[in-house]
């Protein structure tokens, strides 16, 4: 699990790099850009058919604690959007769980009971997914992970987590 976290983060990292190093590309282009612009501007006098360059002072070279300052912003600005977008991801039609939930449940099966790598809960009934838990922790069904999370939870805990489950589908409803 610790792997897989691990992993995660340091694809979201590659990600923002990856992210930050293409806008620097863009913020390189549309200097190249600005400087191409100031270079081709003509005056065009029409009455005598001559046409003029325009000088203009080159454009002010920007030091390189305003580029550090300009790329913090930015990168900054990203992270944020980034940010934003991990948490509308992990939060999209989400209803309030128990820690209970959030702690053994949603990682495989969603925040909302909607599957990752792990089967759509959503819409079961809560007795059927006790039978689950209940044969999934005595070794009847076998699934390592499955039986690594409940071998030590009490019938009480598996009830109170899968009453909770059944009630999924009407929390769904009531938050649409």
């Amino acid at each position: 699990m610790k792997h897989l976290i691990a992993a995660i983060a340091t694809i979201l990292a590659l990600g923002s790099a990856y992210l930050v190093y293409q806008s620097d590309i863009e913020v390189n282009k549309l200097h190249f850009v600005q400087k191409t612009i100031a270079k081709s501007e003509v005056k065009v006098h029409l009455g005598n058919s001559t046409i003029t360059p325009i000088v203009n002072k080159q454009p002010a070279q920007a030091t390189d604690e305003e580029v550090a300052q300009a790329q913090a912003k930015k990168k900054k600005e990203l992270d944020d959007k980034l940010n934003a977008l991990k948490e509308k991801a992990g939060n999209m039609a989400a209803f309030k769980v128990s820690p209970l939930y959030k702690q053994k449940c949603s990682s495989c099966h969603g925040v909302n009971g909607g599957g990752i790598i792990g089967p759509k809960l959503i819409g079961q009934s809560a007795e059927t997914v006790l039978k689950d838990l209940r044969e999934f922790k005595s070794g009847a069904r076998k699934n390592y992970v499955m039986y690594g999370l409940l071998n030590k939870m009490t019938d009480e805990q598996l009830k109170t987590l899968a009453d909770e489950i059944g009630t999924f589908a009407d929390k769904l409803k009531a938050q649409r």
